[in-house]
């Protein structure tokens, strides 16, 4: 079958050709020399190399000097707390001390705010080659609105495929000993109820979705083990994913043995959340036996190195868990205890860590590449769409200029282990079903200015507040 057979009337809607090389990452983990990917319909249609002739398109795009690559999949976020970047009275936290530094700034937020930081926050995740993200949104202030849907409706206009998850907290307030804030309490039934209305709205199944709903217990310990056990029975129902975060630092690991009597991951097991279904944030510290339960259950991971540094929590045992079969993507967390949300760099720090932590022979670029991509698409429950360049998948790429400066010796380098190692730190390109979202590192948004003066508003108000 040639590339014509394939193509409506023998035209693509997008053709990227002549790239340095195309990484597929596709299941024979194909790179071409010279290659070239057709979409059309918003999916990849072939993929070829500088021998066989591409099809004909509407629009012809050149990667001469280019790494081209699948979309990168952010596979955890929380988009609000891009307020409290850099904020002096969090930067030298843990993990609980840093949530209580935060907790007076987010408790201002509604649903303007939410929609301002999710589209701040999805358009760097798109200048650095992602093209899906998901997010943990946790922090529902009464009177605040539909935060849920404001971040949906910037993920709509940024252009990126969009996975957020309906965060609950049912108990750990402040007046039962715990960490979080009374007013973002919520009670079992409502919980419930805006996890399935927000299904009903605004999630999309099957093949080519840009918006699909997740449910999402904030941690483990955060609501009680009945109304997990409902959850868990209502996204098997509605057929959606579940997110958490688990064994992520000391933190959580000594709440849970003061209140529960076991560590986090064995809450974890316990309140029924190690399904297929589910991806887990973080897992700095399972143990060996841990991990391949993990794997058994089906459990796929989302690595956060910066985070996870930020706040001093440790190093995930990243090459354990892949030799244990647990599939692991990676997530760029919370725009403040990050505090970029850069998924390029968030894969860099993956490089360095995991050499750092299991020696220099242990990670290399084509293994980040692997979770950045196809790890993210196994986390959001899209493998085999997301996160690969094949007959079929998404038409989700990144276009990777790799001139200038940092690739005087292109000739004799590798250029997957160079994008990493030497930059370019942020896509020239970048696709999503076909559309261009980035084009020569700008996004495609001309209210771009409008929304970060909106934002840095926003921000001096929600600071404001919290000093009163």
């Amino acid at each position: 079958m040639t590339s014509e057979d394939v193509v409506r009337d023998g035209r693509a809607d997008l053709l990227v050709r002549d790239a340095r090389l195309l990484v597929t990452m596709d299941a024979e983990r194909r790179e071409l020399p010279g290659g070239w990917v057709a979409i059309a319909d918003g999916q990849v249609v072939a993929t070829g190399t500088a021998t066989t002739p591409p099809p004909a398109a509407a629009r012809v795009g050149d990667a001469s000097g280019c790494l081209v690559t699948p979309g990168l999949v952010n596979a955890h976020h929380h988009l609000f707390q891009n307020y409290t970047r850099a904020w002096p009275g969090m930067t030298g936290g843990s993990l609980f001390p840093w949530m209580s530094a935060c907790f007076p700034v987010w408790a201002g937020l509604d649903d303007e705010a939410a929609y301002l930081a999710a589209w701040v926050g999805l358009a760097e995740l798109a200048l650095s080659g992602c093209t899906a993200s998901t997010d943990m949104h946790y922090f529902h202030v009464a009177g605040g609105g539909d935060m849920v849907a404001a971040t949906i409706a910037a993920a709509v206009e940024v252009g990126l495929r969009f996975h957020p998850s309906r965060a609950c907290i049912s108990r750990c307030g402040s007046t039962e000993g715990g960490v979080i804030p009374d007013s973002i309490i919520q009670s079992p039934d409502e919980i419930l109820a805006e996890c399935e209305r927000l299904v009903g709205t605004f999630h999309q199944p099957g093949r080519g979705a840009m918006v699909q709903i997740a449910f999402a217990p904030s941690m483990t310990f955060m609501m009680g083990r009945e109304t997990t056990l409902e959850m868990v029975e209502l996204a098997e129902r509605l057929d959606v994913r579940m997110h958490t975060h688990v064994a992520e630092s000391a933190d959580d690991d000594a709440f849970c043995l003061e209140t529960f009597g076991r560590t986090d991951f064995e809450h974890f097991e316990h309140v029924g959340l190690a399904t297929p279904r589910t991806w887990v944030a973080h897992c700095v510290r399972p143990t060996p036996a841990e991990m391949a339960r993990l794997a058994a259950r089906g459990v796929a991971v989302a690595h956060c190195p910066s985070s996870n540094a930020m706040l001093g929590s440790g190093i995930a045992p990243v090459r354990d868990l892949l030799s244990a079969g647990v599939r692991v993507g990676l997530g760029v967390d919370g725009s403040s205890s990050n505090d970029a949300g850069s998924l390029w760099l968030e894969a860099r720090q993956a490089l360095m860590v995991g050499k750092l932590r299991d020696g220099p022979a242990a990670m290399q670029s084509r293994d980040v590449l692997e979770m950045a991509t196809r790890g993210g698409a196994a986390c959001l429950g899209r493998p085999g769409e997301l996160g690969e360049l094949s007959p079929g998948s998404a038409g989700d790429l990144a276009i990777w200029d790799l001139n200038g400066l940092s690739w005087p010796a292109l000739d004799v380098a590798d250029p997957v282990e160079a994008w990493l190692r030497c930059g370019p730190v942020a896509a020239r390109h970048t696709v999503v079903a076909g559309r261009l979202v980035v084009e020569d590192g700008r996004v495609l948004r001309p209210e771009q200015d409008d929304i970060l003066l909106r934002h840095a508003a926003t921000a001096r108000r929600l600071f404001d507040r919290a000093q009163r």
